[in-house]
């Protein structure tokens, strides 16, 4: 009798962890789908005729198929070319450093022997809080360090973030200290055990604030707008600003003369096409740094 229902309940439990499994399956893929008609809508709207969207508006399927805005985007591979390694250029560099330079300031102030980490916790927090402004800040650029229409002026500015080295810090703060203490009776000293032992126990830690350093990188147009002037060292963002604000002037310029009447320049469309050939290298670069995001959710678990 005890077989019975030990077997029926076993059964009835089997059943409802594959209908849980069904239900989760099943909300999932209805967020997917959610979160993926956006960027159907973009793609579809880059591929439209731009009387088609004045007309009907954004469609997800187009409904008159054009390539107008992707040919007028490519009209100059050389320069979208030039835009595209400078930004690739910043991006790498830029993270590669910031995020070298996060975790070790993060290290240092997750050290509990280090007796002025509060100190220096507070001076980083209260940059936050209080700035210079942008006229002073933009005259110590251009007039003291002459950083203007340079490579480093594109780094220098985002290298490092006191909300990242918060988060970096945190994140430190759970790796035991006998880890450390281990190694200095080993003799390591303190960059040895910081490259060697800290992190690689960051990986999750560091690809995820990686990522969003990348992100501010490959995004950023605004420094390019302040101090760019060169054409060679245009990132790819401020190119394309600089394309569509252009292709507006140009349209306004036509409504406003009414010498030009049946030339339509593909605004819309293009704003889409923009989009779409700003994103692709971003797309491309997250499943690859997704799998540390699943490994932080169980960094901290105990094994039995």
């Amino acid at each position: 009798m005890s077989t019975q229902v030990t077997s029926s309940t076993v059964s009835r439990r089997s059943a409802d962890e594959w209908l849980l499994q069904i239900i989760g399956y099943l909300l999932l893929a209805i967020i997917s789908l959610i979160c993926l008609v956006p960027f159907i809508l973009v793609l579809s709207s880059s591929l439209t005729e731009e009387s088609s969207i004045i007309e009907n508006g954004y469609q997800l399927i187009p409904s008159v198929f054009s390539l107008d805005a992707y040919s007028l985007l490519f009209e100059f591979p050389e320069q979208l070319i030039k835009a595209y390694a400078v930004t690739i250029s910043v991006t790498v560099v830029g993270t590669v450093i910031g995020l070298f330079l996060t975790s070790m300031t993060a290290y240092v102030l997750a050290r509990r022997d280090f007796k002025w980490r509060n100190g220096f916790s507070f001076f980083f927090f209260f940059t936050t809080l209080f700035s210079g402004g942008l006229v002073p800040w933009y005259l110590m650029i251009v007039n003291y360090l002459h950083l203007n229409d340079t490579f480093l002026v594109l780094v220098l500015p985002m290298l490092m973030n006191v909300f990242y080295i918060i988060v970096m810090k945190s994140f430190m703060h759970g790796i035991p200290e006998a880890i450390t203490e281990s190694a200095k009776i080993d003799g390591a000293g303190d960059f040895l055990i910081f490259t060697r032992l800290i992190l690689p126990l960051s990986k999750p830690a560091l690809a995820t604030i990686g990522l969003f350093i990348a992100l501010g990188y490959w995004n950023d147009w605004y420094h390019a707008m302040l101090f760019i002037t060169k054409e060679d060292l245009m990132p790819l963002q401020y190119y394309l600003y600089k394309m569509l604000g252009n292709m507006d002037g140009m349209r306004k310029a036509m409504i406003s003369s009414g010498a030009v009447v049946n030339l339509q320049i593909p605004t819309e469309s293009l704003k889409m096409a923009m989009t779409i050939v700003a994103i692709g290298p971003i797309l491309l670069l997250y499943p690859f740094i997704q799998r540390y995001f699943v490994k932080g959710l169980t960094i901290g678990a105990v094994k039995g």
